[in-house]
């Protein structure tokens, strides 16, 4: 063994071990990703995120100047702050205008109100995605409970706003359309926390009697959501066929029929079938019987409606 390779062993041992994630960090990185994917359809991704505790002094000086600063209203009257630098905001309201990220740079310029409308859905829905994975974590006490309450173009005005007070603030570098912008948010709370404490796990035995397991299996197994596709016509057809598909081609289904439509299940065969009709204004089917028919084989292209 060299000298080298010695020094690489040392070096290693001496160097310290980065503590494992919060819940909260944790948290947030797939919050922040579940919100994009579900409000806008992109994607998301953070690919560096850090969570240090900071003074309001400190705070003023981290968002990125031109950022939209959204304060949070939390438990106990607590405020907070997210501030979303401009490539990210510009990310956000592109999706919602054009349909897209575009790749080019985002303008510098000052948010407006409209971008905060625009954008306090998908805020809002984060941090109640937060709040959902941390029912039963520690962190919960700080960093729960918040939503948005308003917006500032300038940072200016937070000293007066803000509690002076010691503030958690997780800071998130995201990737945005598989890189078409890439910025960074910024979640700022209270360090000390008013809201509700997690709740303590309940005492339970250490091994549960056999019936009483079955017995939970089945209520959680029973919980679980399940999808179901109201299938009106499934029509077999080359995949050449199918790529030279465009707006305005008529595409006809002989065997369709509102008499017969078959509900099925995510693997495509079908559980069911039935008429369709409404009920109270909506469309509803009316079961009829077990269906005797499975899925076809092949390239199967489904029209369906979907009864989650």
């Amino acid at each position: 063994m060299n000298a080298t390779v010695i020094r690489r062993k040392i070096e290693a041992k001496a160097r310290p071990v980065e503590p494992p994630p919060s819940g909260a960090e944790r948290a947030w990185r797939m919050a922040l990703a579940r919100s994009a994917r579900d409000a806008f359809s992109v994607t998301l991704d953070v690919t560096r995120q850090t969570m240090a505790r900071r003074s309001l002094a400190e705070l003023l000086d981290m968002p990125e100047e031109r950022s939209l600063f959204a304060v949070l209203e939390g438990p106990g009257e607590g405020l907070g702050l997210l501030a979303l630098s401009p490539p990210v905001l510009a990310a956000l309201i592109e999706v919602q205008t054009i349909g897209r990220v575009s790749a080019t740079a985002a303008p510098m310029r000052k948010p407006t109100r409209t971008d905060a409308a625009m954008v306090s859905a998908f805020l809002d829905r984060a941090l109640d995605d937060l709040d959902g994975q941390l029912a039963g974590d520690g962190d919960r006490v700080w960093a729960a409970g918040f939503r948005y309450a308003s917006f500032l173009d300038d940072a200016r005005p937070l000293g007066l706003l803000l509690e002076d007070c010691p503030y958690r603030v997780i800071l998130a570098e995201v990737d945005l359309a598989m890189g078409a912008k890439t910025g960074s948010l910024l979640l700022a709370l209270p360090a000390d926390g008013r809201g509700e404490r997690a709740a303590a796990p309940p005492e339970t035995q250490e091994t549960l009697p056999a019936e009483g397991f079955a017995t939970a299996l089945t209520e959680q197994v029973m919980e679980a959501p399940c999808q179901v596709d109201a299938v009106l016509g499934r029509l077999t057809l080359p995949l050449g066929a199918l790529m030279g598909w465009q707006v305005g081609d008529l595409v006809e289904l002989p065997k369709a029929t509102l008499e017969r439509i078959g509900l099925a299940g995510l693997d495509g065969k079908e559980l069911a079938e039935g008429r369709l009709g409404q009920h109270r204004g909506m469309r509803a089917v009316r079961l009829a019987g077990t269906a005797a028919l499975q899925a076809t084989p092949g390239f199967a292209l489904s029209l369906t409606g979907t009864d989650g």
